[in-house]
């Protein structure tokens, strides 16, 4: 009998297997009958030359068409037939001893839901009985990475015509309009990992170190919601450090004590059944904003509303960078932080300058996700707006973050328009350099699939268990 959902047990989110057949059938119908398409899945990777492994993630694209948790794996989809083909390592029996029992083929095939499982030893002769006209591999680029989507390899493959560019722009696409399946699972795991945010925001306070706040997002995403891993390196910045845009890395391990005053900028989310959440809030860490953090939170979270306000379907992404940016200049000018036309700031790159990334991004199977820049999409722009990671019209379906920022970064060197009123007085006399960064983040798809509270932005005196986002993350279209 086949399994018709997978979850991490009770309480967590059952993913139908059916999503993923569904991917299946919307490849397939993208292609031709005598294609044949071929996906390597990801491979255990040691730490250097030991004998410990990383903690295995599949592939993305690997996950979209199957879902299969275990390394090694090839999956073949017969265009004509519609039909799958899930291949597997043929362990070692002793790899009973160290790793558990070894599960026969027509037990993959129950878990995954698969027509038909064999061994990875099997698949070229597996593949020769389909006679396909052609065999088509996953290769292109990640436009965020600058890296290129892993090529299926195997023994044997020299011997079918093989094409690694039809497939690339179809499936890729395919993966920027969600299902309304896959819109669950990422509603789920943004609903544990907004969850977990709020836990943080109980625990926060000063005197406490970055990473333990880390660590409670990290303890509530997998012990209540199933979250095995993060989607990508937590960044815990409080005070300067909030205006480091990938604090956190090893370099810089969300080690600071967290002080009397200090903003928090938490930018943390969980993954479920490889889909990713980000979500990012902005909060005092002794529950009250000071009148100047006051004004930053409030010019960015009205850059956020005014988005949420106009995205809809047919809209340019770049369209609403800028209105993003128009809403926080103005909110700015208004608090008398800046002064003169904010057109002109935007002109000559004020908006780069205190937000120095772009409006948000695609979410799904990876955080920042695939699509941005396929051959048939707007292409990159010039200036500040090149930073965006896509610049293509919205569409139903898809799920992006809309996250606007306002950062003081201590860069001396940085040449500043005359009408930054106090901006080079500010970095020098300390009022804003301390200030780090504000950002909200809520994925939505003109729906939002965050649920952070947000205080009113008249009413910004925080309580302890009020938690604030200043990137909001996932939005659906």
């Amino acid at each position: 009998m086949m399994i018709e959902a997978w979850s991490m047990g009770p309480g967590t989110l059952e993913v139908p297997l059916s999503l993923f057949a569904k991917n299946r059938e919307r490849l397939a119908e993208k292609l031709q009958n005598g294609q044949v398409v071929v996906l390597q899945g990801g491979d255990d990777i040691s730490h250097y030359d030991t004998d410990i492994q990383y903690v295995f993630r599949q592939e993305a694209y690997f996950t979209w068409v199957c879902a299969v948790r275990e390394p090694g794996c090839y999956f073949a989809l017969d265009v004509k037939t519609k039909k799958a083909y899930l291949f597997v390592p043929r362990l070692p029996e002793e790899y009973e001893v160290w790793m558990g029992k070894l599960l026969t083929c027509s037990e993959f095939k129950k878990i995954y839901g698969i027509e038909e499982v064999h061994y990875v030893d099997e698949l070229q002769a597996v593949l020769k009985s389909l006679n396909p006209d052609t065999l088509l591999t996953l290769r292109g680029p990640n436009t965020d990475s600058g890296l290129t989507a892993k090529e299926a390899v195997f023994e044997g493959i020299d011997e079918f015509k093989v094409d690694n560019e039809i497939l690339f722009p179809v499936i890729a696409e395919l993966r920027v309009v969600k299902t309304p399946q896959e819109i669950e699972v990422m509603r789920y795991v943004c609903k544990v990992s907004s969850d977990a945010h709020k836990q943080v925001m109980l625990y926060a306070r000063p005197g406490l170190m970055e990473y333990q706040c880390e660590s409670v997002f990290l303890d509530h995403c997998y012990r209540v919601g199933g979250c095995r891993h993060v989607s990508y390196t937590c960044i815990c910045g409080s005070g300067n450090n909030g205006a480091t845009l990938h604090y956190g890395h090893a370099a810089a391990p969300n080690a600071k004590m967290i002080h009397d005053g200090d903003m928090c900028l938490f930018d943390m989310g969980g993954n479920y059944a490889g889909y990713a959440a980000d979500i990012t809030c902005s909060f005092p860490a002794n529950g009250k904003f000071t009148d100047d953090q006051k004004l930053i939170y409030e010019a960015v979270l009205a850059a956020r509303d005014a988005v949420v306000r106009e995205a809809k379907p047919g809209v340019l992404w770049s369209d609403m960078h800028l209105t993003a940016n128009r809403a926080m200049l103005e909110h700015l000018k208004k608090g008398n932080l800046l002064k003169g036309d904010v057109e002109m700031m935007i002109k000559n790159g004020v908006n780069g300058i205190l937000q120095p990334h772009g409006l948000g991004h695609l979410l799904g199977l990876d955080v920042h996700d695939v699509g941005g820049y396929l051959p048939h999409c707007p292409p990159r722009l010039a200036g500040p707006l090149g930073r965006l990671r896509t610049a293509r019209g919205l569409q139903a379906g898809m799920i992006l973050t809309i996250e606007p920022g306002c950062y003081f970064i201590n860069r001396p060197k940085l040449a500043v328009p005359s009408y930054c009123r106090l901006s080079n007085s500010l970095r020098t006399n300390g009022a804003f350099t301390g200030a780090g960064g504000q950002h909200l983040r809520t994925p939505t798809s003109i729906g939002h699939l965050s649920y952070v509270p947000r205080p009113f932005p008249r009413r910004v005196e925080l309580l302890s268990l009020t938690l604030v986002s200043l990137r909001i993350s996932s939005f659906l279209i």
